[in-house]
């Protein structure tokens, strides 16, 4: 048998920016509040009340603004395409979002899993983020999901 590794749980997602302060005031939308900037390094560590972490590597200085080369491309790349975050309400994260002026890209959809309803949306420099609430019940406007 091969000997494996006991991953315990996700430490922390590094998300590559261009802008820092653009992407700190979108991350606060999502509860994530700046905990420190590396001392030698272009990161910034933000965590939110739950102790989920990212890093805000924000030196990206290449490709289109507009384009994600993971998600909008025809051709198709390997790397990490979305990061998929619980969140306890739907229709209170739409809310939200429709408040602070983020678009919804797709959803609330459904993936015929009991109650499992998402919204996706996407981060200033486009990066695919999944808000997925489990056993919400009914939900206004949710259809199946379509890859």
């Amino acid at each position: 048998m091969t000997q494996t590794i006991a991953v315990e749980r996700v430490d922390h997602i590094g998300v590559r920016v261009h802008d820092l302060d653009r992407a700190l005031a979108f991350y606060r939308v999502l509860g994530f509040d700046l905990l420190r900037r590396a001392e030698n390094d272009d990161v910034a560590i933000i965590r939110n009340d739950h102790g989920v972490e990212f890093n805000l590597v924000f030196n990206a200085n290449a490709g289109d603004p507009s384009t994600n080369v993971l998600m909008d491309m025809p051709d198709k790349f390997p790397g990490y395409t979305h990061i998929a975050l619980r969140v306890a309400s739907i229709p209170a994260t739409i809310a939200a979002l429709k408040a602070n002026d983020i678009a919804i890209t797709q959803g609330p959809v459904s993936f015929g899993e009991g109650g499992h309803v998402s919204v996706f949306v996407r981060d200033p420099d486009r990066n695919v983020i999944e808000l997925r609430g489990r056993d919400q019940g009914e939900v206004e406007g949710v259809s199946r999901y379509v890859p």
